[in-house]
């Protein structure tokens, strides 16, 4: 049996029981130390499976988006072999990501220390220079949890005794079992760059750049942003749930009651606390609140606003929307399309204009954005800051200082808000923030918008895009961050996100994104969204919020 692969419009013979790796050495004339993954007739496989089909063949490289995941997730593997063999009665936790890597704690008898990370650090090495192969098989679950049984990886048997799923795919690297969600790279050998550093309490994976394997990146601490995961990893404490196998633990006997509630109490408080922050500081007048898409922006500026009248301030709320510049004037990207997303869209100068009269005690005419026919009106909406008053404004661009340039620096009290999730799959996969934003906004754009979910899945790299250049680089300009995230979210989004991804096609362009996320949220137990509190920020995501209007 022999197979015709078309490959850079020549096409080749592959023989019966040749491995896709094999195919590349042998034919191609391609190192396959930089592939990740190979595609043929739109269908990703792994470089050990055997070709059993004629087709178009593609080659997905480590520095591709699918690719570097993989990457990342190869070299974190290598981390955890290494480690455990090292400290045999120790636990690793993949905690978060941190600049260019990932964070995470090896707890053990001793506490970790930069000792232990330059062993650690010298094993890795070792096992990468060893090119050892990294191998796929198939289990029984049952099979799978006695093997995590004899490690004594509660976290994984939790995660495994939910789910429905006959078999389970396990990787193993040198006697060391583990189960990954997502692809694995054919053997160690194809890692070039990394680091790992010691960073109190725990240690940081540092990946090389995406475009340049060989080479890694400055590190940036963004210890605010650390100090926040901190925080949500004492909350989940208090919940008492630490992976998704003990949330799903909580819903199986019927505890939703006091996990929505506490998870609720927890957001409330902060958002309190930080009612008394701007308070404690009494030259404040303008609060900024900026974060990125799908991080419940409206719905904690209504919350805050609450607070803020509690402490005895009138909030006098300002949407950056309506100071958008007219159409034929609004700022072009790479590709000629226009960047509504550039701080150029906005018209800066009149904004600080008006905030300076505002701050002066005068009267000001707020214009009115007309998205229709992409122009500004004015429809005499008139507005005096009082005495007592505090001006609310939310938008992407809210801690980049050009936005507020002409206001003094200890008249505004800044505020960074994302979805940054601590929860984890288990101890060794954790839950990337993005992907819960992802699946925030693919629910609410079919409710509120009518956007399918492929529309929202081909969008997002434009999103990230216009939040990499305008919100991330200057969160830790922030004198506060807040976590949006809830404990309990994606069990009430699973439902309504699941019934849109299910209608994404084959052919799509988006369709291996959406398996993966169909597939994640196939670990939570639904949870009805009739107990979600109508003030929460989930409310802002599946309708019936008191604040958020569709």
């Amino acid at each position: 049996m022999i197979y015709k692969i078309k490959y850079n419009n020549k096409e080749y013979i592959a023989e019966r029981d040749t491995t896709y790796k094999e195919f590349i050495d042998s034919k191609l004339g391609i190192n396959s130390y930089d592939v990740a993954l190979c595609k043929l007739n739109n269908k990703y496989f792994e470089l050990y499976k055997t070709i059993e089909k004629d087709g178009d063949l593609e080659l997905i490289e480590f520095n591709s988006t699918i690719g570097y995941k993989i990457y990342t997730r190869t070299l974190q593997f290598i981390f955890i072999k290494a480690a455990l063999d090292l400290f045999k009665e120790s636990t690793i936790t993949i905690e978060h990501t941190l600049s260019d890597g990932v964070f995470g704690e090896l707890h053990k008898e001793e506490a970790l220390n930069e000792e232990d990370i330059y062993v650690i650090k010298a094993k890795m090495k070792e096992i990468i220079d060893k090119d050892l192969p990294i191998n796929k098989i198939k289990v029984k679950r049952e099979e799978a949890i006695e093997i995590f049984r004899g490690y004594g990886m509660e976290d994984k048997i939790s995660l495994l005794k939910h789910v429905d799923f006959e078999t389970v795919n396990l990787y193993e690297l040198d006697g060391r079992y583990d189960y990954f969600y997502g692809q694995m790279a054919y053997s160690t050998g194809v890692i070039k760059a990394f680091d790992l550093i010691y960073y109190n309490p725990g240690f940081v994976i540092r990946f090389p750049l995406k475009n340049d394997l060989e080479s890694l990146g400055v590190f940036k601490e963004n210890r605010k942003l650390s100090n926040i995961f901190l925080e949500t990893e004492r909350w989940l404490d208090i919940i008492g749930v630490g992976e998704v196998g003990s949330l799903n633990d909580k819903v199986e006997k019927h505890e939703l009651r006091d996990l929505i509630m506490v998870s609720e109490a927890l957001h409330e408080k902060k958002i309190a606390q930080i009612a008394d922050m701007i308070n404690e500081r009494k030259e404040t007048k303008v609060v900024l609140i900026a974060g990125p898409s799908s991080s419940g922006k409206t719905t904690f500026a209504n919350r805050l606003s609450v607070q803020l009248r509690v402490n005895g301030y009138v909030p006098v709320p300002i949407s950056l929307d309506d100071y958008f510049v007219d159409r034929e004037h609004t700022p072009k990207d790479e590709n000629g399309e226009f960047d509504f997303e550039s701080i150029y869209s906005i018209d800066i100068e009149l904004f600080n204009k008006h905030l300076a009269s505002l701050l002066k005690g005068e009267e000001v005419e707020i214009p009115s954005f007309n998205f229709k026919k992409g122009e500004r009106e004015w429809v005499n909406n008139i507005i005096k800051l009082p005495n007592n008053g505090v001006i609310l404004i939310e938008g992407i661009h809210g801690l980049n200082p050009m936005l507020t340039s002409l206001i003094s620096d200890k008249q505004k009290f800044k505020i960074y808000i994302s979805a940054l999730t601590q929860l984890n799959l288990d101890n060794h996969n954790r839950i990337a923030t993005t992907d819960i934003r992802r699946v925030r906004r693919i629910v609410r754009d079919f409710l509120s918008r009518g956007y399918g979910a492929e529309d929202t899945l081909k969008m997002w790299p434009s999103i990230r895009r216009g939040e990499e250049k305008n919100i991330f680089v200057f969160q830790e300009e922030a004198d506060v961050m807040f976590n949006s995230t809830l404990v309990y979210e994606l069990c009430v989004l699973k439902k309504y996100a699941l019934e849109e991804l299910d209608k994404i096609k084959e052919d799509s362009p988006v369709y291996i994104l959406a398996s993966r996320l169909k597939s994640f949220l196939g670990f939570f137990k639904e949870i009805d969204k009739e107990y979600v509190p109508t003030n929460s920020i989930l409310r802002e995501f599946i309708g019936g919020s008191d604040f958020y209007k569709y």
